[in-house]
């Protein structure tokens, strides 16, 4: 069976990876080289790195939709499709005749959509999943194939999680696909579902609770990252966690700055230890190391969100 897999980021190398040890992929398809730092540099996807590392063709379409002609000309029996940011068509899944098939990063019909992982961090769910589906033109609407659980930790942030998923739908996929070639398709209809949208830089609201601050800090870290503003200093949080708090003060206000209970900050319940961040033009760092160099007061507040 020859596969066509298309993917773009990091998440969707080691279903790659998986998927060339147990299949001949024949193409690999990737969003075009895209500009990137300061300078502008004309940068590869993670998954063409992989692929020309790996001796596959590479294609890098501008739009897929307008190259059915070029797809079928690959004669290949199944497209798997992992995080590649551009919508087919139905001329595109008709050009496979076993079908195109969709690695998502959720428990389908929950998150569908962009930014599934982000999002069931940021909503404090205790678990999420990976689902390979048919892919039909509803957004992330198609019949089920296979889906796996996958537990969230309180040490979980997006880049951890992540990474645990990739392997989890490396390993689903290659189940998958084994049992696309044997005709073994025993699909379930999804209910109904609800789409997450894309995540981006958002301010902490610490009128919050404290796990609703610590689930929007894990859930943009390592980008794009929730931030807020004290003294002047915007600062990017990397990680927080939840702790104990029976002090009465306005949410916001920091309650401990020592170098052995860290940035410790009250929420509009409970309070977070912010344990890792990163100053505004700085680097990332412990908040151990950050207070050290910084002259941040115990009673200070962080500036409340522009909402």
């Amino acid at each position: 069976m020859k596969i066509v897999f298309v993917g773009t980021p990091d998440f969707a190398v080691e279903p790659l990876l998986k998927l060339h040890e147990a299949f001949p992929v024949s193409a690999v398809i990737t969003q075009p080289d895209r500009p990137q730092g300061r300078k502008g540099v004309l940068t590869p996807s993670p998954v063409k790195e992989t692929a020309e590392r790996l001796g596959i063709p590479v294609l890098q379409p501008e739009k897929i939709k307008n190259e059915t002609e070029l797809l079928k000309s690959l004669h290949a029996d199944i497209m798997v499709t992992c995080a590649y940011g551009q919508i087919l068509t139905q001329e595109v899944l008709d050009a496979f005749p076993l079908g195109v098939w969709n690695i998502h990063a959720s428990l389908l019909p929950a998150y569908r959509g962009a930014a599934p992982i982000a999002r069931a961090l940021i909503d404090g769910l205790r678990e999420t999943g990976i689902t390979i589906m048919k892919t039909e033109l509803g957004l992330d609407t198609g019949d089920i194939l296979l889906s796996e659980k996958c537990p969230i930790y309180d040490s979980d942030t997006l880049g951890t999680l992540e990474d645990r998923l990739s392997r989890l739908a490396a390993e689903l996929i290659v189940t998958a696909a084994e049992k696309i070639e044997r005709g073994e398709l025993s699909l379930k209809k999804q209910g109904e579902g609800f789409t997450c949208k894309k995540v981006c830089r958002t301010e902490v609201d610490f009128s919050r609770t404290a796990r609703e601050v610590s689930c929007l800090i894990r859930g943009l870290s390592p980008a794009p990252f929730a931030f807020a503003t004290i003294g002047g200093i915007p600062l990017n949080f990397w990680f927080a966690e939840e702790v104990p708090c029976e002090i009465d003060a306005p949410f916001g206000t920091v309650l401990s700055v020592s170098p052995k209970e860290g940035l410790i900050v009250k929420c509009g319940e409970g309070a977070v230890n912010i344990l890792e961040l990163q100053p505004a033009g700085g680097r990332r760092m412990s908040a151990r190391d950050f207070l050290n160099g910084r002259k941040i007061q115990a009673g200070q507040r962080f500036d409340k969100p522009v909402l």
